[in-house]
């Protein structure tokens, strides 16, 4: 199976579709702005919203209770996987939530309606691991093999593409369909001969004598923070303030990278030392906040593979999802200052 072709044509696709997410980022975030400029109470207000070991400034967040001190009433959900956080975002159980940018795309070229609102980070989480014992050190060892990935998520996408850029294709090897932890497990236990690994599990799983035969920064998709048409609709002012805690909790992650590292050892339950590899060494949390044409580039070469592999029926669908995806209107009016107290 090639993907050479339609990859390729997805160049013209992405500069179409620049342009239009830079009019419509505009228009949403002028009516975002004279919403939020309301002076309505957020007092009392509830707010459905997820945290992600892959997604650091949401722990810090919930850690520092800057959304709770507003008055809020806070419903944190914690997401395993950009699939389960699309899953929660179409559900309406969540207001906000953490996925790579692949899988953001893909929910919304399926019809969930989902704008992206900051970019979190530009993380290198994804990589093919081999199990410590394992005789598969690159990825052609891979031929008839059994890899586990969560799909729907970047680790997924990371595995097709380095497929791909190694001359293999996905009918080449079994893919077994397991939440992250699960894979990693499943590649101790013996179950998988390598597993599309995600941090800060794959952190992990390298001091445990893991290797990782397989890496590619440009392979790995956005940190995409979205939230649902509705939430940001109804409640601008509310979505708003979401989003200048993330810029504060930026700021604040530049300012304590040890206390950011502690607070993911604890909630992952890692040794300090790999969670400071994840922040320090894998995790660009300086990134621009602004979803705009970086992402849009990436994602448009991500896309076709969605239609090749019937995740997706039409590539009409995946144009119009990037063209609409990302909203950078409530970023350009961020404020983190606020919570600086």
């Amino acid at each position: 199976m090639s993907r050479t072709t339609p990859v390729l044509r997805t160049a013209l696709v992405a500069g179409a579709a620049a342009a239009a997410l830079l009019l419509s980022g505009c228009v949403a975030g002028e009516n975002q702005a004279e919403a939020a400029s309301s002076g309505d109470s957020l007092e009392g207000q509830v707010l459905n919203i997820d945290f992600a070991t892959y997604n650091p400034l949401s722990l810090i967040i919930k850690d520092q209770g800057w959304l709770e001190a507003e008055g809020l009433e806070v419903n944190w959900v914690q997401s395993a996987g950009s699939n389960k956080a699309n899953e929660a975002l179409r559900a309406g159980a969540i207001d906000v939530g953490s996925t790579a940018g692949s899988a953001a795309l893909l929910a919304r070229a399926n019809g969930s309606p989902i704008k992206t609102i900051d970019i979190y980070s530009q993380p290198e989480w994804s990589a093919i691991v081999a199990g410590p014992e394992s005789e598969i050190d690159e990825v052609s060892d891979l031929k008839g093999k059994t890899v586990a990935a969560t799909k729907g998520t970047d680790p997924y996408f990371f595995l097709l593409q380095t497929l791909e850029a190694e001359g293999l294709s996905p009918d080449d090897i079994t893919v077994e369909n397991l939440q992250h932890a699960d894979g990693w497990a499943a590649l101790q236990n013996g179950a998988v001969d390598a597993w599309a690994g995600l941090d800060p599990i794959m952190a992990g799983a390298e001091e445990a004598g893991a290797s990782l035969i397989y890496r590619n920064v440009g392979f790995n998709s956005y940190g995409f923070l979205n939230a649902t048409e509705s939430f940001l609709e109804e409640q601008p002012a509310l979505a708003q303030l979401v989003v200048d805690a993330y810029e504060h909790a930026r700021a604040w992650a530049a300012e304590h990278p040890d206390e950011t590292a502690a607070i993911l050892a604890d909630v992952a339950g890692l040794d300090e030392s790999i969670a400071s590899k994840v922040i320090l060494e894998r995790s660009n949390l300086d990134v621009d906040p602004a979803p705009g044409d970086a992402q849009v580039a990436l994602l448009g070469k991500i896309g076709p593979v969605f239609v090749e592999l019937g995740d997706v029926v039409s590539q009409k669908q995946v144009d119009d999802a990037l063209a609409t995806l990302i909203d950078d209107g409530l970023v350009a009016q961020a404020d983190p200052s606020r919570f600086a107290k």
